[in-house]
């Protein structure tokens, strides 16, 4: 292993892309009306939305990587960086708890899981084995995980249903998470969530994909190479998911499945190959600095990726929760009202909704680009 390389201009775009995507589908003018890939499927099968968290979790790996390699390279002991891991994880945990207690602060129905809470479990249970283990191992791994969790859901029997049913809040992952967590699940199912405590397993397989391909780059390949291995890795990868869709369990965000995790690791590799090519690797000096230019709005996203996440929730809660009294005496909703002069469009109600978000992410990319304009950088 070589030295870690300088900071990636490709693994930046790529984050502040996936971050862009993230606030666009979870901030539409109106949830009944969306265009059919800004929603998640709503069971089996995937859509645009669906790409979203996997690809935030194969980033979050490449980073680990990279990261790690710089901090071994400078010296650090492995228990070290296995506790500064285990800190960013408690950090960014409780950041996603707090957001799911505002406004109301009610710890008796509090959902507990969620998306930055299951990014920090994926952290701290590949922690170890990004630390111990060697590329050979992380990738045992990946096919032990996927196996375990396989065994669970489809032959651990759930009491009064039986063993293998993937029907919403009927599989052994959801009677899990009941026993351990009834009433603080997503207030939408109640009986189950999508961010559960047995599909964080593959979960941590797609963060493991990342941490491979992190290493890839640490290797002493030529650029070139290294992107020529992303690429046949996302093919094989994309093929492999189709497969165990056909034959063991269908792409299911909500569960996670293997073939899920395969699939959408796939389009990750092929992805930030595409990226990593255009903005790092290739050949023509010319091209990679026209590129980065381009790219720039998406890396000045990446370099605040959590914290315009978590921000974004935030402002989000507090345009539901601010009322305004009307003319007539009736309150209304701050986002309702900010919303009404894009629903008074002679537009197709999905492509108001759509404009909405547009603009919403356009507030979220000022506030990114004043913090970068200003070089402050939120590190968690």
């Amino acid at each position: 292993m070589i030295d870690a390389p300088v900071r990636l201009t490709s693994l930046d775009a790529f984050r502040g892309f996936t971050i862009a995507a993230m606030v666009l589908v979870n901030n539409p003018g109106d949830w009944g009306h969306l265009h059919a890939q800004l929603a998640h499927a709503a069971w089996h099968g995937w859509t645009f939305t669906d790409t979203i968290f996997p690809f935030f979790l194969f980033i979050g790996g490449v980073a680990m990587a990279l990261s790690l390699g710089r901090l071994a390279a400078a010296g650090a002991h492995k228990p070290q960086l296995l506790l500064k891991l285990a800190k960013r994880a408690a950090l960014i945990f409780l950041i996603g708890f707090l957001l799911n207690l505002i406004p109301r602060f009610d710890f008796d129905s509090v959902r507990i899981p969620g998306v930055l809470q299951r990014i920090a479990l994926c952290t701290l249970l590949a922690a170890p084995l990004v630390v111990y283990l060697t590329w050979r191992g992380q990738a045992l791994a990946v096919f032990l995980l996927l196996a375990l969790y396989s065994v669970l859901m489809l032959l651990v029997p759930v009491p009064g249903i039986g063993a293998g049913n993937l029907e919403p809040g009927r599989d052994v992952g959801a009677w899990i998470d009941r026993a351990l967590m009834d009433g603080h699940l997503w207030a939408q199912a109640k009986t189950w969530d999508p961010e559960g405590l047995v599909s964080t397993l593959p979960a941590v397989c797609s963060l493991l994909f990342g941490v491979l391909a992190g290493r890839l780059l640490l290797s002493a390949l030529p650029r070139v190479e290294q992107v020529v291995w992303l690429m046949l890795s996302g093919l094989a990868c994309l093929a492999l998911g189709s497969t165990l869709d056909a034959v063991l369990m269908p792409i299911n965000k909500s569960l996670w499945t293997p073939s899920f995790c395969l699939l959408m690791s796939g389009w990750a590799l092929l992805a930030f190959g595409a990226s990593y090519w255009l903005l790092d690797a290739a050949p023509s000096t010319a091209l990679r600095e026209r590129m980065q230019r381009l790219s720039t709005p998406f890396v000045i996203y990446g370099m605040n990726a959590l914290f315009i996440f978590a921000l974004s929730g935030l402002i989000a809660k507090m345009l539901g929760l601010i009322q305004l009294t009307q003319p007539d005496g009736s309150q209304l909703a701050l986002g309702r009202l900010l919303y009404a002069p894009f629903a008074a469009l002679p537009l197709d109600p999905r492509n108001t909704s759509l404009l909405y978000a547009i603009a919403f992410n356009a507030c979220m990319f000022a506030i990114a680009w004043c913090m970068w304009r200003k070089r402050w950088f939120v590190k968690v």
